[in-house]
Order: structure tokens, then sequence, then C-alpha cells
């Protein structure tokens, strides 16, 4: 089997010849800092942002290049989007929300457009950009045709919504003005099914919907509201994606325990990245749900990874694929990002270790 092969029969909650491999995310200051161990010429001590298009070309480069030499079957194109200066750190999206960039060049939300639902009667949603949201994909389209499960990563209907209303209003609204927040999600989900569309456009063969609803205690809202105000929208996502002939997952950090039956039963072939710090205990998800949805990730990237032995790491691996390889429905991958702090020799030995314990045995394939 080949890379896509791999992920998508994880994702159908089959087995394929071995564990799949993926990385949801990895930043710009990751991609330099692990792709020195693999090419040279790559610009030095640069964010996003501060990229020409010649250094985002070889950065998007050197990301697959890594994936090539780690034979990881599954790929994250991240659509890019329109910025306008505002100076300093700060610009605004074609949202309007205004974001500040963080010392490793990261966008955080700061400013939000809509204030009254008289804002939001006046504010004009965009639509994906066709060229710009889809380049990397076509990139990696191009590069690996379909030899890798190409996930396209589509900001989820919560993340959206307030970074449009900003979280504290948000969730106030949540209680107090339920239309409010369903007029919000609507325009937010839109924009997904647009970007849905461009991604089976452009080959990719998974969804992936970036949305955090959990922080590592408890979700930010109450089952009751997911049910009322964000499920029937995920609905509309999966039933959409597979109509398009995508698998879709889901990316959300945190406690996700009190939302799980839902998150399930909204149809999702995947789950992302079960945070191992936020109690998501891999063998207790696999032993509730693995029948019912594909587990992704597990695989602690904000200790382990980082300050880890090689050692530690290899036997978290392999308890991860004893935990939730059986039968299939796992991909191994980390537990949220491939982030700077992360020691590069951790990242490869993760990969490498996955190989290594991760075969299933013939006559349980047959």
């Amino acid at each position: 089997m080949n890379g896509r092969e791999r992920i998508r029969t994880a994702l159908s909650l089959d087995q394929p010849d071995a564990v799949p491999t993926y990385v949801h995310a990895m930043n710009v200051p990751s991609i330099l800092q692990i792709g020195r161990l693999f090419t040279d010429g790559l610009p030095e001590g640069k964010a996003l942002h501060e990229l020409s298009q010649v250094e985002l070309l070889k950065v998007a480069d050197t990301l697959m290049l890594i994936h090539e030499e780690l034979d990881i079957d599954g790929i994250t194109a991240v659509p890019l989007e329109h910025e306008h200066d505002l100076g300093g750190d700060r610009f605004r999206n074609e949202w309007g929300v205004v974001k500040e960039r963080s010392p490793h060049g990261l966008p955080v939300p700061v400013g939000h457009p809509i204030g009254s639902p008289q804002d939001l009667a006046s504010w004009q949603r965009p639509s994906p950009d066709p060229q710009r949201s889809a380049l990397v994909a076509r990139l990696m389209a191009m590069r690996f045709r379909d030899t890798k499960g190409l996930f396209f990563m589509v900001r989820g209907v919560f993340t959206n919504s307030w970074y449009l209303r900003g979280m504290h209003h948000l969730l106030v609204d949540f209680i107090r003005r339920p239309d409010f927040v369903d007029a919000i999600t609507r325009q937010v989900t839109d924009y997904c099914l647009e970007l849905i569309d461009l991604a089976a456009d452009v080959g990719a063969h998974v969804a992936i919907i970036d949305d955090d609803m959990a922080d590592k205690n408890n979700p930010m809202f109450s089952p009751r509201h997911y049910r009322s105000l964000i499920k029937p929208r995920h609905v509309e996502l999966v039933d959409h994606a597979h109509a398009r002939g995508l698998q879709i997952a889901l990316h959300s950090d945190g406690n996700l325990w009190p939302l799980l039956e839902d998150l399930v039963d909204a149809g999702f072939d995947g789950l992302n990245p079960l945070e191992p710090q936020a109690g998501m205990d891999l063998a207790g998800v696999k032993a509730a749900w693995g029948d019912r949805i594909c587990l992704i990730g597990n695989i602690d990237c904000g200790e382990l990874l980082c300050h880890g032995t090689t050692a530690q790491v290899e036997e978290a691996v392999a308890q991860a694929i004893e935990d939730a390889a059986p039968g299939g429905g796992y991909i191994l991958c980390d537990s949220n990002s491939i982030h700077p702090g992360v020691d590069p020799d951790n990242f490869i030995t993760m990969m490498r270790a996955a190989r290594r314990f991760g075969a299933y045995a013939q006559e349980q394939r047959s």
C-alpha cells in the first residue's frame, strides 16, 4: 500500500498493511529546523509573512521533502489568506479579523469585526480565492500524485465564529442570543462548504476541520450547546465532504470526552489529536469509540517530543500502536503540531519507530 491507501483505509476503519503516519501541522520555523537535516539553502530565521515568493516555494518544497525522506503517509495543505498590513506585527485578513503575530510569526486574533447583529448584516462574507487558497494543495497534489494522503485544512465553524465575534462575546451569545450565533455560523459554514469544494477540485483526499473546542479540562461550552448550535453545522460539512468523495476528520485539542458521543454521531471519519495531557487516554477512546471513528494522534508534543529521550519516544510510539492499532482505524500523529520546541531528532525517531512497530501481520489483513 502507498500512503494514500493507508490513510483512506484507516479512516474507513479497516486495517491497512501498516499503521499510517501523519503530521497535522508544522509551522515555518519547524520546517526550517527539521528541513536543514535533509537539504541546504533554506532561509534563515524567517516566519511565514517574511518569506519572498521564492522562499515560500522553497519552504513548501522542504515540507514535502521531509514527508518523502521520512515516508510519512499523510500531509496537510493549509490555505493561504490575504493579509492587509496594519503596521507593526498586525494585519487584517479578508474576513476583517485583525491578527497579531507572535514571536514565531503565528497570527493570533485580536480584533473582531462583528460587534452586533447590525455589523453582521452589513458584513460581506469572503469566498476562498481558488488560486491562493489552493496553492499549497496544488503543489502537493502534483508532487505526490495520489501516493500520499492529502489533507486540506478547513478552519472550523466554532473557530471562525469566535474569530469574527470574539471568544467571550460568542460564548455569552450561546446563552443569551442563540439566534445571533446561528446567523454567524451560517455564514462561516457556507465558507467552509466552498473550501471543501475547492479541496475536492484540487484532488485532496481528506478535509480536516480545524475547530478547537476545548481546553485541557473541559469543552468551552456544554454538550447541549454543541448539539443545538455547532453539531448541525458539523453534520453539513460531513455530509458535503462525503458527497464530494472526501473523507473528513475533526481536529480539536483539549478534553473532548463530554462531546465524544456527539462528535462520533456527527459522522466524522477521524478525530485528531487526542491530547494526552487533556485526559484523552488513547486506549480508553479506542475501547469506547474505536469501532465508530478513526483515532489520529496522541504522541505527546508538549513534553515528550521536546524533552524526552529517543528511547522514551520509541516506547510511546510502541504503546500507542498497541493501544489503538488492533483491527485498524488508527493513524499515528503527534498530539497537536510539530512546533519549534520539538526536538528534530525526536520527531524523526517518532516517524521511524512507527514504521518499525506499525506493520500488521499478513494473516491479520487477509
